[in-house]
C-alpha cells in the first residue's frame, strides 16, 4: 500500500498466489474511497472497481459492503446504494464520491472517469478483450488529473500477457510475491514466497498442506500447484508443451551471432490467408533469427482480434519481426526475397513435403540463388518425432542462441506436441494436443525444421571426424 500509494506512483501491480485474499484487499481499497473520513476520499472522485466478470465483481461488492456495514448502517440518508443483477455501486450523497463494481466488457467501460481504478485478477480477463478493455481504462484516466490505477491477480502464464509486462516493470510500481524457478514446491519456505498471508490465515495453510500432499500422489496436479499456490506465471494444467517457456527464455541473448555463410533455412509455408514462416540457423555459432509473413487482407487488427491476441501482431510488425506480403495469400516469393535479403544464400533450404512442388517453382520463379538443396520433412511420427528430439537436444545442449522475439515466444507459449505409443512426439495440428485451431506456432516450427537439420549434420561430422581418427590410429 506504501508503494502503489506514494505521490510520484500513477499505476501499480501486485501479484500473489490464490487464496491470500486479493479480492477482500481490492474491496478494502474500494471501501476506503468512500468511507466518511476514510483515507482515500477524495469529493466527486469516483472508484471503479474491474473484475472478470460482472459474477465475480458482486462477490467484491459483498465484501464491500461488509466493510462498510456500520456506516451504512448510521448513515442510511447519506449513501445510495444500488445492488442488483446488473449494478452494484455506493455513492455518499454529500461528498459525491463513489464506488462502482463493474464486469470487464470494453463495450462498456468507455465513458468512465475514475479517479482511482482497481482492476481484480486481470490474468484472467478474456484473451480477445484485454487490449481493448485496457485501452479503453487508460483512455479513462487521462480525463482526471492524478487518477490511479492499481492491478491486482496471480500471475499470467504467458510472459507477454499484460500482467506480466506490468510486474516486468511496465508500471510506476510492483510487488511479486511467487516461488522462484529453482525452488523446491513441497516446501514451507518456499510457500511463503507465494502467500505473505500463510503465517496469518490457518484455512489458507491448511489448503496448501492437503493440495501439496495431493500432487505429490499425482504429478498431473502439479502444474496447478505451482500456478495457484505458487503464483510461478505456468499453465494450471498439464499439457505436452514443445518447450518450456523458462527454458526458451534461457536462451534468449540481447545480442546473437552473426548469421553465417551457408545457414540453414528452415520453412513453414501456409495456406490461403494463413502465416508463413523463415528460420535461419547456422549450426556453427548456433545464431537463431526468425521472421514471419502475412497477406494484407484481413488487416493485423482485424486477425489479432480474430486469433484472440489483442495488438500483438501489430507489435510483432512493429519490431520487423512480422512482415506483410501477398494481398490475399502469404507471397512466397516475398518470403523467398526477404530471407536473401536478410541473411544472404543458404546452405540448405528445409521444408515439409506437402508444398514441395510449389516451393520449388516459387524457388525457380524468384530466381533464388542456386546451389542450395532442398530437403522435405514428413509431419507425422517417424520425421516429426525425429525432429523434435533433435531440435529439443540442441537446445538444452546449448547449441541456440535466440533473439529477444515476441513472434517466437508467443509461438513458443502456443506450440503443443502429441506421442505416439512408442513415446515419439511431433507438433500438434489443429486441435490435438490441447493445441487451439487459430494458434500462431508457424515460426516455431519452421525453427524446429532449421534446427533439427543442423544438430544432425553437426552429428554426422561429429562421427565422420572420428572415423577418421580412427582409420588414421589403424594406419
Amino acid at each position: 500500500m506504501r508503494g502503489a500509494f506514494a505521490p510520484e506512483v500513477s499505476d501499480a501491480a501486485l501479484s500473489l498466489a490464490r487464496g491470500n485474499g486479493k479480492s477482500v484487499l481490492v474491496a478494502a481499497i474500494g471501501s476506503a474511497s468512500v468511507d466518511i473520513e476514510a483515507p482515500l476520499v477524495e469529493p466527486m472522485a469516483e472508484t471503479i472497481i474491474v473484475a472478470t466478470s460482472f459474477a465475480q465483481g458482486q462477490a467484491i461488492f459483498r465484501h464491500l459492503r461488509h466493510f462498510l456495514s456500520d456506516t451504512l448502517a448510521a448513515h442510511k440518508s447519506r449513501f445510495r446504494v444500488s445492488d442488483s443483477l446488473n449494478a452494484a455501486a455506493i455513492v455518499d450523497r454529500e461528498t459525491g464520491a463513489s464506488v462502482r463494481v463493474v464486469g470487464n466488457n470494453p463495450r462498456t467501460l468507455h465513458g468512465l472517469q475514475p479517479k482511482l481504478l482497481l482492476l481484480d485478477e486481470l490474468a484472467q480477463w478474456e484473451a480477445h478483450q484485454i487490449d481493448a478493455s485496457l485501452a479503453a481504462l487508460s483512455t479513462s484516466m487521462g480525463k482526471i488529473p492524478d487518477a490511479r490505477l492499481l492491478a491486482i491477480g496471480t500471475r499470467a502464464a504467458n510472459a507477454e500477457h499484460p500482467f506480466e509486462r506490468m510486474l516486468a516493470g511496465g508500471v510506476d510500481y510492483s510487488q511479486v510475491h511467487a516461488a522462484r524457478e529453482t525452488d523446491k514446491p513441497f516446501l514451507v519456505s518456499t510457500w511463503k514466497r507465494a502467500n505473505p498471508s500463510l503465517d496469518h490465515m490457518p484455512d489458507l495453510r491448511a489448503a496448501i498442506d492437503k493440495e501439496a500432499k495431493r500432487a505429490k500422489q499425482d504429478a498431473t496436479l502439479i502444474p496447478q500447484f505451482e500456478a495457484l499456490r505458487l503464483n510461478k506465471g505456468v499453465s494450471d494444467v498439464s499439457q505436452a508443451v514443445l518447450l518450456e517457456a523458462s527454458t526458451w527464455r534461457g536462451i534468449e541473448a540481447a545480442e546473437t551471432p552473426e548469421m553465417g555463410a551457408g545457414y540453414i533455412l528452415g520453412l513453414d509455408l501456409g495456406t490461403s490467408a494463413a502465416m508463413s514462416a523463415a528460420s535461419a540457423y547456422d549450426a556453427g555459432s548456433g545464431a537463431l533469427d526468425v521472421f514471419a509473413v502475412f497477406p494484407q487482407i484481413p488487416t493485423l487488427a482485424e486477425r489479432g482480434l480474430r486469433d484472440g491476441v489483442g495488438n500483438q501482431y501489430q507489435a510483432m510488425h512493429q519490431r520487423g519481426e512480422l512482415l506483410i506480403a501477398g494481398e490475399r495469400v502469404s507471397s512466397i516469393a516475398g518470403l523467398l526475397a526477404e530471407c536473401v535479403r536478410r541473411w544472404g544464400k543458404p546452405s540448405v533450404i528445409v521444408s515439409d513435403r506437402w508444398r514441395e512442388a510449389e516451393l520449388r517453382q516459387e524457388l525457380n520463379a524468384a530466381r533464388f540463388p542456386s546451389g542450395a538443396a532442398v530437403i522435405t520433412r514428413g509431419q507425422g511420427f517417424k520425421d516429426g518425432g525425429q525432429d523434435v528430439r533433435d531440435f529439443r537436444k540442441a537446445v538444452l545442449d546449448g547449441h541456440v542462441r535466440a533473439p529477444v522475439s515476441l513472434l517466437l515466444r508467443s509461438a513458443i507459449a502456443e506450440a503443443r506436441v502429441v506421442s505416439d505409443p512408442a513415446g515419439n512426439s511431433k507438433i500438434a495440428k489443429k486441435t490435438e494436443g490441447g493445441r487451439r485451431s487459430s494458434a500462431r506456432d508457424d515460426a516455431i516450427v519452421s525453427a524446429v525444421l532449421a534446427i533439427a537439420e543442423g544438430q544432425r549434420r553437426r552429428v554426422s561430422g561429429r562421427l565422420r571426424r572420428r572415423k577418421r581418427r580412427r582409420i588414421g590410429i589403424a594406419g
